[in-house]
């Protein structure tokens, strides 16, 4: 495919299953085998499945999310996409209940993209400047009240 044509998988990832919430999207975007590497702890599972377990868990916290695509590189079968997330915590996320906050959230994903079909996808995103506007628990380390 033309990195053209990538830089194009990866506009309709973020505008259908992110933006839209349109998780069955994932099945024509992402490879059978597809795999992601993220730095948070856990794993989803492999293929379209995962990345809809993602999805579906972060926009049922923020039901309201729309994600803008800041910038797309694209170099052989590697694009790299900076991205913008807005949206209402109107559920629960990582183990904290809905605190009703609105939150503007930007991160870096990198595909790499063979015959069509996302085949891996890394993962970087403000984690920590999300919990900062959300107002929940931020531990450097071990949680204050720990022995």
């Amino acid at each position: 495919m033309s990195t053209e044509a990538n830089k194009a998988l990866v506009r309709r990832f973020y505008d259908q299953v992110w933006s839209r919430g349109n998780l069955e999207a994932a099945d024509e975007i992402f490879a059978a085998d597809y795999a992601r590497h993220d730095l948070r702890p856990g794993a989803a599972p492999a293929g379209p499945a995962g990345q809809k377990a993602i999805a579906g868990l972060f926009r049922a916290a923020f039901p309201d999310l729309r994600m803008a695509v800041d910038l797309l590189l694209a170099e052989g079968d590697l694009v790299a996409a900076r991205w913008t997330m807005e949206g209402t915590n109107l559920g629960a996320w990582a183990g904290t209940p809905a605190t009703g906050k609105r939150v503007r959230l930007c991160g870096v994903n990198i595909f790499r993209i063979l015959g069509g079909k996302v085949v891996e996808l890394w993962n970087h995103r403000d984690d920590l400047g999300m919990r900062e506007q959300l107002g929940t628990p931020i531990y450097a380390g071990y949680p204050a009240d720990a022995d």
